[in-house]
C-alpha cells in the first residue's frame, strides 16, 4: 500500500445502483460524476453493488465509462466491466426455489412469479399476473409457467396479487421459507427469492479481494434493506435520504436523497473535494 493510499479516508467506495447512485430518471448527476472521478483518482476504488442482473447493469456502467468491477444480481454476479466479462456466478436450486414457493402459497395463497435467468444475457421472464414496474428494462412475457424454471436462474421475483405489500410479503415468506431461501426487499414492489446466505455483502467481499481492499476500509451507500448486509461489512454505511426505514435503522450516516446528490455530499466532505 502507498503512503497516499494509506491516508485515503476509505479505500473503497461501495454505492447501489436504484435510488442511490442513479436519480428518479434513471441519469447520474454531473456532480456525482466528479465526486466519484475525484475519488478514484485520489487512489479509492469505486464498486458499483446492484440487485440488477449483468443484463440491466452493464448498459449504465457503459455509458458511466465505468470498466472496473461490479457486483450484481444481490451478490451473485461478479461482472468486470472493462472486460465484459464475468468472473463469478452463483445460481438458485430450481427445485429448492419451487418447494419454497409451494410453501410461501401454502402460507398466503398465489403468488405472481418473474424470474431471471442466469448469464451475460440472461432474460428476465415473467409469468401470468405479474405486473412489470419499469417498462424500460427488457423483459420477456410467458404464458407458460413452465418455461420460468428451463434455464439456471439468479433470482426469482414474487408478487402477491392478494395485496399484501412489499414488506408483508417478504416476511411472510421468510416465516414460509426462509429455510430453503433468502428472501429481500430491493425496491418499490420488487421482492426477491435469492440462494440462502447469498447477499450484496458476499458479492462484495469477493469483489473486495480481488481489489487487494478490506471491509475495514470501505463505505457503503444504499436505500434498501437488501442493502443491510453491506453495511453489516462495511466500515461504514450512508443510508440516502429517501431509504427505507429498515436500513435507516442501521446505517452509520443518513445523507440527502439519490436526487440531491447524496453520494456526492459525502464524498466531497471526507475527501476534501
Amino acid at each position: 500500500m502507498s503512503a497516499e493510499s494509506s491516508r485515503l479516508p476509505y479505500r473503497l467506495v461501495a454505492t447501489d445502483l436504484d435510488g442511490t447512485l442513479l436519480r428518479s430518471d434513471g441519469t447520474i448527476s454531473p456532480r456525482t460524476r466528479e465526486a466519484l472521478a475525484a475519488a478514484t483518482a485520489a487512489g479509492a476504488a469505486h464498486i458499483v453493488v446492484t440487485g440488477r442482473s449483468v443484463p440491466w447493469t452493464r448498459h449504465i456502467l457503459d455509458e458511466l465509462g465505468y470498466d472496473g468491477l461490479a457486483v450484481c444480481g444481490q451478490g451473485s454476479q461478479v461482472y468486470h466491466a472493462g472486460e465484459h466479462r464475468m468472473l463469478t456466478s452463483v445460481t438458485l436450486d430450481r427445485r429448492q426455489a419451487r418447494l419454497a414457493i409451494e410453501k410461501i402459497q401454502a402460507e398466503i395463497g398465489p403468488v405472481a412469479l418473474a424470474v431471471s435467468r442466469d448469464g451475460l444475457d440472461g432474460e428476465v421472464l415473467f409469468g401470468p399476473h405479474y405486473r412489470v414496474g419499469n417498462e424500460e428494462l427488457p423483459a420477456t412475457a410467458t404464458a407458460d409457467p413452465a418455461e420460468l424454471w428451463a434455464e439456471p436462474l439468479n433470482k426469482v421475483y414474487l408478487q402477491h396479487p392478494g395485496g399484501l405489500d412489499d414488506d408483508a410479503l417478504a416476511d411472510a415468506a421468510r416465516r414460509a421459507a426462509g429455510d430453503l431461501v433468502g428472501v429481500v426487499v430491493s425496491g418499490e414492489g420488487i421482492v426477491e427469492m435469492l440462494p440462502l446466505g447469498l447477499s450484496k455483502a458476499k458479492g462484495l467481499s469477493i469483489a473486495a479481494r480481488r481489489l487487494g481492499v478490506s471491509a475495514t476500509t470501505t463505505i457503503a451507500f444504499g436505500d434498501m434493506p437488501n442493502d443491510i448486509p453491506m453495511f453489516a461489512w462495511a466500515a461504514h454505511g450512508v443510508a440516502m435520504g429517501s431509504a427505507h426505514p429498515e436500513l435507516l435503522a442501521v446505517a452509520d450516516e443518513v445523507t440527502a436523497s439519490n436526487d440531491e446528490d447524496g453520494i456526492a455530499v459525502v464524498l466531497e466532505r471526507l475527501f476534501s473535494l
